[in-house]
């Protein structure tokens, strides 16, 4: 079955020409041309992965994605402006799990979404290999079959991105991942990412977590070196 696509910006010609590449690649795509529209288009009928431009009239993308973010977990790449560094990182921070500058391939966007949707159905498929089997540290619960976390008993919301990167740090905790590792975990080795890329991910991890626990503090950094997950005495 064709995964469905959100495709959300004001530019009537990104719109037109975007999705016809990824119609070309087989994917069934809706557009929107603002984020009110979306909103609602969304959550009446939801889709697979969603392309959000941040800057947009009515309701900007940040806007968008909080509001998402309160009713589901879809994948969302953020389009950026060229210089707008402020607005990835806030946007990583806000549930992103990906962004993509302006101007952009449509070769790399269709990468892009290609390797989250995989992400995303890795992370909610069970496997035959065991890879996906919950995994219990102390007050921390993650099964992956599910794609859903838990600490203290208390559901913890992640998007796919975030589920991964703390996957890969609660495997083996103690053990220190540096930035490199936790891409290729979350990202794929294909895919090249900024090292605040991961640095966004992890501050809103820890976000997440203290919304539910004032006392959180298992996601350790190392400076210089990466991160790790330190499991309870």
């Amino acid at each position: 079955m064709a995964h469905t696509i959100a495709l959300v910006d004001d530019d009537r010609n990104i719109l037109t020409s975007v999705s016809m590449a990824l119609e070309a690649e087989g994917y069934k795509v809706r557009t929107y041309a603002d984020g009110s529209e979306a909103l609602r288009g969304l959550t009446a009928q939801p889709a697979d992965l969603a392309v959000l431009d941040i800057k947009m009239p009515r309701m900007d993308g940040m806007e968008l994605l909080q509001r998402l973010r309160k009713q589901s977990a879809i994948p969302v790449i953020f389009l950026t402006s060229k210089d707008d560094e402020i607005d990835e990182l806030l946007g990583l921070r806000m549930g992103a799990d990906d962004y993509i500058k302006k101007p952009f391939s449509q070769k790399l966007l269709i990468e892009r979404i290609r390797a989250l949707l995989r992400r995303s159905e890795a992370a909610t498929e069970a496997d035959a290999t065991g890879n996906n089997a919950a995994i219990v540290r102390g007050h921390l619960v993650l099964d992956p079959g599910r794609h859903i976390c838990t600490w203290k008993a208390k559901q913890v919301d992640l998007t796919v991105t975030e589920f991964l990167i703390l996957k890969a740090l609660a495997s083996r905790p103690g053990h220190v991942k540096n930035r490199d590792q936790l891409i290729d975990a979350a990202y794929g080795e294909s895919i090249y990412v900024d090292d605040r890329t991961i640095d966004s991910h992890i501050k809103r991890l820890r976000k997440k977590f203290r919304e539910v626990d004032d006392d959180f503090a298992h996601i350790e950094t190392l400076y210089g070196v990466g991160y790790r997950y330190r499991d309870e005495a």
